[in-house]
C-alpha cells in the first residue's frame, strides 16, 4: 500500500500541535506550582535528597499508611516547611510504605534528626533501603548550563551540515522537525511531572542529544532519496517526488524504529530505576523522531516548493548536468 502523505498534511500537523500544546499548557501550570516548566531532580537545582521506607517484616510497623500530612508537620518542626514531599511505593511490596523528601542542603545532623523524628511519627525505617543524596546547587546550575550549550551547538551544527549537504530550506525543515521531537519529549515530560512527579536529571539532557541525532538521520535519508529523485526528474510534481521518497525508505525507518525501541523497552522494564526516565525519554523521542521525520519534514518541504512554484534542484545535481 502506497503512502499519500501530502493528501492529508493537514492531519500530521493538527496530530503534533495538539501534543505540543498540551506540553506548553503543562509547563506554563508547572512553572506557575513549582518555578521551573519540567521538575527538576538534584542534579539541576542541588539540595538533599532522602528516601526512607519503612521496615515491614515488623507487619505492625507498616499496618497504617502513611499520612503526608503528619510527614509534614514533622519537616515544619524541622524547618523544612519548603521541602517537597512524596508517598512512594514499597520496591518490593508495591503498597506505599515510603517516603521521599527533597530539601536544601542538609548536614549529617540535620539528616538523623529528621530520620529520627520521621521514625517515631510513621514507622521504623529499613537502613538497607535508605537512600540519601547531596548535590551542590553551583554544580546543578553548570550542569544545566552545558546541557543547553551542547543542544544549541548541535543544532547550529546540523544546520551546517544539512545545508551544504542538501540546501538550507531542507536544513530549515529538518531544524524545524527536531524542535518537534525535543518539544513533544520536553512537553510529556513535564505533564508526567505534575501527575506523577517524574523529575528530569542530566541524563535527561543526554537524552534530548540523542534524540536529534537519530531524528536527523532519518530525515537524511528521505531528504537523500527526495534529492535523487529531483536530480533524475526535476519537472515532476514535488508532493508526489516526496510521496515516493517516503513510501521508498518506509520500511527501513519502521525496522530502525522497531528494533531500537525493543532495547529501550527492555532497559526500561529491566534496567533499574537510575536509567528508566532515560530510557523513557529516548522512547518518546525516537518515536517522535520517525514520527517527525515521515509526516513533519518531508510534508513541509514539499508545502515550501509547491508555494515556491517550482521544486528546487540542488547544486550538486546542476553541476552534475552542465
Amino acid at each position: 500500500m502506497k503512502l499519500s502523505i501530502n493528501k492529508s498534511r493537514s492531519l500530521w500537523w493538527g496530530i503534533s500541535s495538539i501534543i505540543i500544546l498540551a506540553g506548553i499548557i503543562s509547563m506554563v501550570i508547572s512553572w506557575q506550582q513549582i518555578g521551573a516548566p519540567l521538575r527538576p531532580s538534584l542534579d539541576f537545582v542541588g539540595g538533599t535528597r532522602l528516601q526512607f521506607e519503612r521496615d515491614c517484616t515488623n507487619p505492625e510497623n507498616c499496618n497504617k499508611a502513611i499520612d503526608i500530612n503528619e510527614v509534614r508537620e514533622v519537616a515544619n518542626a524541622q524547618g523544612l516547611g519548603d521541602s517537597s514531599i512524596q508517598i512512594v511505593a514499597d520496591k518490593d511490596t508495591g503498597k506505599d510504605n515510603g517516603v521521599l523528601i527533597r530539601t536544601k542542603t542538609l548536614d549529617v545532623e540535620q539528616r538523623t534528626k529528621l530520620q529520627n523524628a520521621l521514625s517515631e511519627k510513621i514507622g521504623t525505617f529499613d537502613p538497607q533501603k535508605t537512600q540519601i543524596d547531596t548535590v551542590g546547587p553551583t554544580i546543578g546550575r553548570e550542569l544545566f548550563r552545558t546541557g543547553v550549550i551542547a543542544l544549541v551547538v548541535s543544532f547550529v551544527g546540523i544546520i551546517v551540515y544539512l545545508t551544504f549537504r542538501f540546501q538550507l530550506d531542507y536544513a530549515v525543515f529538518a531544524i524545524i522537525a527536531l524542535f518537534h521531537d525535543v518539544l513533544v519529549t520536553v512537553g510529556i515530560f513535564s505533564i508526567l511531572g505534575l501527575v506523577a512527579g517524574i523529575e528530569v536529571d542530566s541524563l535527561f539532557i543526554v537524552a534530548l542529544l540523542t534524540i536529534t541525532g537519530f531524528s536527523v538521520n532519518d530525515t537524511v535519508v528521505i531528504y537523500d532519496r527526495i534529492r535523487e529523485t529531483l536530480q533524475i526528474n526535476p519537472n515532476r510534481p514535488i508532493a508526489d517526488i516526496v510521496d515516493d521518497a517516503v513510501n521508498q525508505t518506509l520500511t527501513r525507518s519502521i525496522n530502525t524504529t522497531l528494533t531500537t525501541l525493543l532495547t529501550l523497552f527492555a532497559i526500561f522494564l529491566f534496567g533499574g530505576a537510575t536509567l528508566k526516565n532515560f530510557s523513557l525519554a529516548l522512547i518518546i523521542g525516537f518515536t517522535m523522531g520517525a514520527y517527525s521525520s515521515i509526516f513533519i519534514a518531508s510534508t513541509l518541504l514539499a508545502l515550501w516548493r509547491e508555494r515556491k512554484g517550482q521544486p528546487v534542484v540542488s547544486s550538486t545535481s546542476e553541476s552534475m548536468n552542465s
